[in-house]
């Protein structure tokens, strides 16, 4: 059962909702299915007629362009209605595109990764090793380039310390980690549950941008993400990645993409600050903020190292650009650091892009993922609408 409580319009959108486009996707009770969306005066416009999936919405040229412009497409309901339940609810604003994550680009979360990896996925010596590296490897990374000159220095004086790692190497090296971080489908968003496997007791919520990226390359959009994190687990082994990040429920993003339009640009998003704030049953609450341009690498930078002559995406592909904030708030005692309990709210925001809320529980108490991309085509199939995807 989600736990739910209702959001209003207003709570979510961007601060100039007024002047964005924004795209995202509903299951519309009245259409029996999902339908991507255009969100504009607080109503939901259906874009079906355009292309009844994201990942054929966003290799429209001029989609924005065509999106402000156009004035006739039908009203599915208000966008308060979506989000009461009354005329279906929202979904992430993302389908068949792959969703995949930058790992270790800000030098807070580098540093963190070390810690992880050191203490062995123990959260108890995380603060010792904390005290031991930070000074060291805290002033040696902040305002790196990654893969630059600098870098290159950097790595061999940490190499002669003993204290590289493989975190270091994706954080400053010239190859960016880039993972899998759900499966096509799988992703929910704004007002859902987000999951946390019942093995994990040390965990966090990781607050992103995520970029919407077109199957050439071009990077269209960006909205907000929560790459829901066990630190024990990986911490074991960098191979238990998969274990780590893929569970259900574990991925969100949302609530809309605003496409790159008028006063929304590139060089904007690389200056904004993603808040997050989360808030316990217990009363705990923490928050913290992400500074874009504290980032390693460039946003396209990274969207290279995704989509490249040595690696397509045809249906396109959303890519989280990695968080600043590894939270270390003591929570269930003294030098534990943060770790989630169920019935945390978690809210991820920033002006431009609005805010993503979501609710924790276990992975096993979440809503099962059995929507796929086979339901998906069904259903199309059924409202006429299959040759069009």
């Amino acid at each position: 059962m989600q736990r739910r409580e209702r959001l209003e319009s207003a709570y979510i959108l961007p601060s100039d909702a007024a002047e964005a486009v924004l795209v995202g996707r509903v299951w519309s009770n009245a259409a029996g299915g999902p339908c991507p969306v255009l969100i504009r005066n607080g109503l939901v416009l259906d874009l079906t007629g355009l292309s009844p999936t994201m990942s054929g919405l966003f290799e429209i040229d001029n989609l924005a362009e065509q999106l402000a412009a156009n004035t006739d497409f039908a009203e599915l309901g208000t966008l308060d209605q979506f989000l009461s339940g009354e005329a279906g609810r929202l979904l992430a604003p993302v389908d068949l595109q792959a969703v995949k994550a930058a790992g270790v680009t800000f030098a807070d979360s580098m540093l963190e990764r070390v810690i992880e990896e050191q203490a062995k996925g123990d959260a108890g010596r995380a603060q010792t090793i904390r005290e031991k590296l930070a000074p060291v490897l805290g002033d040696s990374l902040r305002g790196l380039v990654a893969g630059s000159e600098q870098a290159g220095k950097v790595k061999a004086l940490l190499q002669d310390m003993g204290l590289w790692s493989q975190y270091l190497e994706v954080g400053i090296g010239p190859d960016a980690e880039i993972f899998t971080k759900a499966q096509p489908m799988s992703s929910v968003t704004c007002g859902d549950e987000v999951g946390i496997h019942p093995i994990s007791q040390w965990n966090n919520p990781e607050p992103e941008i995520v970029l919407a990226v077109r199957s050439d390359g071009k990077i269209i959009g960006a909205t907000l993400g929560n790459d829901v994190n066990l630190r024990d687990v990986e911490g074991r082994s960098a191979l238990l990645l998969g274990k780590a990040k893929d569970n259900n429920a574990s991925c969100s993003i949302g609530p809309f993409i605003r496409l790159f339009h008028g006063g929304f640009t590139m060089d904007v998003l690389r200056t904004v600050r993603v808040s997050l704030l989360v808030r316990g049953e217990d009363g705990f609450e923490m928050t913290g903020e992400s500074p874009m341009e504290a980032i390693s690498r460039a946003p396209e930078n990274l969207v290279a190292q995704l989509r490249n002559r040595n690696h397509q995406y045809p249906d396109g592909a959303v890519l989280f650009l990695g968080t600043m904030f590894a939270p270390v708030k003591d929570r269930r005692g003294a030098g534990l650091g943060f770790t989630h309990e169920e019935g945390d709210r978690v809210e991820i925001s920033t002006p431009s892009l609005g805010r993503l809320v979501n609710w924790v529980n276990r992975t096993d108490a979440c809503a099962e993922w059995t929507f796929g991309t086979r339901a998906l085509f069904e259903n199309l199939a059924a409202r006429g609408l299959f040759g069009k995807a």
